[in-house]
This record gives structure tokens, C-alpha cells and sequence, in this order.
């Protein structure tokens, strides 16, 4: 099974992407991450440390691939997942998708994809440019990273159109979205109700996921000393487990601009109308002006 895990960019993607990935381990299944960021963080939690890129592999080599052997850019992380960071040029000086590209390209005349039963791309932000919406191409299910606020449903929203663009020329579904460290999540439910689509886990705010990254540990490593830990490992368990069901997903239909701008906003301006039922249309004036000096 091939995944992709997107989400607007700061979101906590690649923390999950990592819990998600130990989850799979842990479930007898051999998982690999794949980094599809010029940042290169994507496995950081996975090895605790930035491991060297394709990029920086292929300019040691000097370009010449027939001498790039696994061992050069796999890398074992925690759990057995192995690892791989696909990089990036130089900021402004190249174009990022060109590379995803030729990590796969790679990657398949190693063989490495029939080695896996799990491949994970965790993808740049939210940027659904035609490079970095390559690896849609490549795999089964795309997950959505969001969070209960604006901007992240927004960018959620355009990445459901990559997804269903990609979807007429691929046997591409969209497995859900996965909320993460929201308090609440009546923004999801405003969305998904006018774009359905399945919620896979809503994890609430929870400190230790931000103190995980900067630890370089994920969560199930962290739970190896700290037992409280060992409930919040069960959130990704569950993702892991919904997804080894091979679940039918959606091909999503993304609500336009404007119409998700009013959905979201409405929420926003007018939260007493949410609750008393009162006409979508009717904003508080008091909840307006609270909501501009924010």
C-alpha cells in the first residue's frame, strides 16, 4: 500500500506521518518514509537526526545513478521503518517536484518499492503544484493533515482537487482527513459536511506531540520510558488499523473558494448563530468586531 500525507504547511504532517509510520511497523507490516521536502525533516523523528538527502547523495556520485546503491539513501529509523529525504535545490534556485520525481525514478530501478508493504510520502505543505502532486501518481490513498482553524481547511479544501484531478488518471482515493492537536472540531464538521469524506482520528491538544519533534523521538519511542504516552500511541494505532482495512475512501469533491471563504467564515463571525440555530445569513455585529481585533 502506497500513501501520500499532505496538509498545510506547520501542521504537525510530518510528526504524524512518523507515528503513523511506527504504527504500521508495529502492526508486522515493513514501512518506508519517504521525505518529499527541500527541508529535508520529514523522518527527523524517526532517526534523530537529518539524514543525507538523494540530492546530496547523487551530487557525491556525481549525477551517475548506476552507482547509488540502497544502503546510500535508505537509512533505519526507529521501529525498522527505513527512511529516505528526497531534498531539494538550493532555495530559488530550482524546482523542488522535479526532485520527488526523481526520488521515485530512483527508488523503482533499486526495486526498492517491492521490498515495502507500506510507502509513506510525506509531501511539502500544502503546495499541490504539479511536482510536488507527483507522488498522487504513485499511490493508493491520500490523507489529509488539518486542524480545527481556517487555514488549514482551506488548504485541506485544495488539496482535495489535487486529489481529484489526480483521481481520473489513477486508481487514487482519498482515505480522510486526520485532525491534530484541536480542542474542537466543529470547523471539520461544518467542512465535511458540505465536502463529505471520512475523519480518520481527531487528536486533541496535546503537548507531548510538540515536545516529540523537538526531541527528535516519536511519540511510541517517548512511551518506552514515559507510560502515560501509551494512550496517545492508540490514536495513530487506529489510523494505522483503519487504513490496513484497505477502506473504500472518496474521490472528494472541493467546495469553490468563495463558498468555503462563507462556510468558515460564518463560523468565525457568527459562533451564537452555530449554536441557537439562527439563520446562516444573520452575523453578530459584537462577535464581528471581537473576531476582527483578534
Amino acid at each position: 500500500m502506497k500513501l501520500t500525507v499532505y496538509g498545510k504547511g506547520g501542521i504537525g504532517k510530518s510528526t504524524s506521518s512518523c507515528n503513523i509510520s511506527i504504527a504500521f511497523a508495529k502492526r508486522g507490516k515493513k514501512v518506508l518514509q519517504i521525505g518529499c521536502d527541500p527541508k529535508h525533516d520529514s523522518t527527523f523523528t524517526l532517526t534523530g537526526f537529518l539524514i543525507p538527502t538523494i540530492i546530496d547523495t547523487l551530487e557525491i556520485k556525481n549525477y551517475h545513478y548506476e552507482d547509488v546503491w540502497p544502503e546510500d539513501i535508505i537509512h533505519k529509523g526507529f521501529g525498522e521503518v527505513d527512511c529516505v529525504e528526497a531534498g531539494g535545490p538550493p532555495a530559488g534556485t530550482g524546482c523542488g517536484g522535479y526532485v520527488v520525481g526523481e526520488t521515485v525514478k530512483l527508488l523503482k530501478e533499486l526495486n526498492a518499492f517491492d521490498e515495502y508493504d507500506i510507502i509513506l510520502f510525506d509531501v511539502l505543505g500544502d503546495v499541490v503544484c504539479g511536482g510536488f502532486a507527483a507522488p498522487l501518481n504513485y499511490t493508493d490513498y491520500c490523507i489529509i493533515i488539518t486542524d480545527n482553524g481556517f487555514d488549514a481547511l482551506f488548504a485541506a479544501n485544495r488539496i482535495v482537487a489535487s486529489v481529484r484531478e489526480k483521481s481520473n488518471t489513477h486508481p487514487l482515493r482519498l482515505a480522510g482527513l486526520v485532525g491534530n492537536q484541536t480542542s474542537d472540531r466543529d470547523l471539520i464538521d461544518k467542512y465535511i459536511e458540505v465536502c463529505p469524506m471520512p475523519v480518520l482520528e481527531v487528536l486533541p491538544l496535546i503537548e507531548y506531540i510538540r515536545v516529540s519533534r523537538i526531541k527528535g523521538k516519536t511519540l511510541f519511542e517517548m512511551a518506552e520510558s514515559q507510560g502515560e504516552l501509551i494512550n496517545i500511541c492508540d490514536y495513530y494505532l487506529n489510523i494505522a488499523d483503519q487504513l490496513l482495512c484497505q477502506p473504500e475512501g472518496v474521490i472528494p469533491k472541493e467546495i469553490p473558494d468563495r463558498e468555503l471563504f462563507g462556510l468558515l467564515s460564518n463560523c468565525y463571525l457568527n459562533p451564537k448563530a452555530q449554536v441557537n440555530n439562527k439563520n446562516i445569513g444573520q452575523i453578530d455585529e459584537e462577535v464581528d468586531i471581537e473576531f476582527m481585533l483578534l
